[in-house]
């Protein structure tokens, strides 16, 4: 498996949260989506937050990096919040 985190921070990002929230069923239903996905995880942090998504391959990982970078140009461009920051990798481990 292999999961990607996309940190949000700095201007605009509390209002990018905030929209992500109002729109959580649209954002539920759009990673739902991802060939190959695993579990999807959204956390508010103080100035902003972050969001893990775990995929069985890479070929997730990356559909769901394009989708979510749409989904905000479509639906949250307003916010003004800045690219994230990207990690990713293999999992190690993976409890449910």
């Amino acid at each position: 498996m292999q999961a990607v985190l996309r940190a949000y921070s700095g201007s605009g990002a509390k209002e990018l949260f905030d929209v992500l929230e109002e729109r959580a069923t649209d954002v539920e239903e759009l990673l739902r989506s991802v060939k190959g996905f695993v579990g999807y995880t959204l956390t508010r942090s103080g100035d902003g937050g972050f969001s893990v998504t775990v995929c069985n391959d890479k070929a997730g990982v990356d559909e769901s990096l394009q989708k979510a970078k749409d989904w905000i140009a479509k639906n949250a461009a307003n916010t003004g919040a800045a690219a994230p920051k990207v990690m990713e990798g293999s999992v190690i481990i993976h409890v449910k």
